[in-house]
C-alpha cells in the first residue's frame, strides 16, 4: 500500500511516516516509480513506533526495542525511566529548597549525589543481564541518594565505578537464557519493588518473619534438597550467580565499597547478617545449601 493508505490505517501523518522511514525505523519496499510500498507488517510496526513515541522513547531507544525479540531492552528502558522520574522528583525538592533560601553550596552537594547515584544505577543495569540486572539496579538505587562527604566515601565510589566498568560478562547458556526470559518476562518494576520491600521487612524483624512463614520455609528447604530442584534451571542459575559473584570480586570489592559509600546500606547489610544468623540457627540444614 502507498503512504496515504498506510497513514490512515496507522493513524499517523505522512510527515511522521516519512521521518520514521528516514530514520530506518520502518523499511518499505521502493517501487520502480519511486513510491514506497508499505506492507501490513510495516503498518503494524508503525503502530508500535507510534506507541513508543507517545511513551517518550527516542529514535535510538525505539530502534533497540524493535531489534530485540526478548523485551529485555524495553524492560531496561522502563527501569531507566523509573529512576529518571525519581531523579526529577529529587530535583523538584531541591528547587523548593532554593526557593526557601537554602545555600547554593548545600544544593550543589545534593545535585552531585543525584549525578553519582544515576551513574552507579546505570552501570549496574548495564553490567548485569536481564531480570538480574533490573533487580540489582532497583535494589541498590534506594541506598545511593546520600551525599558523599568524606574521603572514604569518595574512594568507595571510585572503587564501585572501577568494578562496574571492569566486571566480566555474566553469560548464561542459550537454554538458561530462554528460561530466564520466559520465567521473568511478566515481572514488572512494581513486582520487583514489592519483593525488595518484603525482603526489607523480613530482615527488620526476622523472628516475626520466621514465625509467620515457618511452614512455607520448611517446604522450600525440603524442595531445595530434592533431586528435582538440583536438576532444575533455577538451581543452575543460582549456582552460576554464586560462582560469578565470588570470582568477579562482587563480595570482596563491590559490597565492602557499598558499605563505605552508604550509611543506610551498611545498616541494611548488618540487619541482613543478623537475619541470616537467625535463619541458620532455626534451620541448620540451610548452611549446607549455602556453601
Amino acid at each position: 500500500m502507498l503512504i496515504s493508505e498506510a497513514s490512515k490505517i496507522a493513524n499517523l501523518t505522512k510527515k511522521a511516516i516519512e521521518y520514521y522511514t528516514e530514520q530506518k525505523l520502518v523499511l518499505p519496499v521502493m517501487l520502480n516509480n519511486g513510491y514506497r510500498d508499505f506492507s501490513e507488517n510495516d503498518v503494524e510496526r508503525l503502530k508500535r513506533i507510534s506507541v513508543f513515541r507517545k511513551l517518550g522513547l527516542n529514535t535510538e531507544e525505539i530502534k533497540a526495542v524493535l531489534a530485540d525479540q526478548t523485551n529485555n531492552t524495553l524492560q531496561k528502558i522502563s527501569v531507566q525511566k523509573d529512576l529518571n522520574m525519581q531523579k526529577e522528583q529529587v530535583k523538584k525538592s531541591i528547587l523548593d529548597k532554593l526557593s526557601c533560601d537554602q545555600s547554593y553550596a548545600e544544593i550543589n552537594a545534593d545535585l552531585k549525589a543525584i549525578e553519582q547515584s544515576a551513574t552507579v544505577t546505570e552501570k549496574l543495569l548495564e553490567a548485569f543481564p536481564g531480570y538480574y540486572g533490573r533487580f540489582i539496579c532497583l535494589h541498590f538505587a534506594r541506598f545511593l541518594n546520600e551525599s558523599i562527604t568524606t574521603t572514604e566515601q569518595e574512594s568507595a565510589y571510585a572503587e564501585i565505578i572501577t568494578f562496574l566498568d571492569n566486571v566480566p560478562s555474566l553469560n548464561f547458556s542459550e537454554e538458561l537464557q530462554s528460561f530466564l526470559i520466559e520465567s521473568t518476562k511478566h515481572i514488572s518494576i512494581e513486582n520487583i519493588r514489592d519483593m525488595i520491600e518484603k525482603t526489607k521487612q523480613s530482615i527488620e524483624n526476622p523472628d516475626k518473619f520466621l514465625s509467620e512463614n515457618k511452614e512455607v520455609l520448611e517446604q522450600y528447604l525440603a524442595y531445595k534438597q530434592s533431586e528435582e530442584f538440583k536438576n532444575s534451571p533455577v538451581f543452575k542459575i543460582q549456582t552460576m550467580l554464586k560462582e560469578f559473584n565470588s570470582t568477579s570480586d562482587y563480595y570482596n570489592v563491590f559490597i565492602p565499597a557499598m558499605k563505605k559509600l552508604s550509611v543506610s546500606y551498611a545498616e541494611y547489610h548488618e540487619q541482613m547478617e543478623i537475619a541470616n544468623e537467625r535463619l541458620l540457627s532455626q534451620y541448620p540444614d540451610i548452611a549446607k545449601l549455602n556453601n
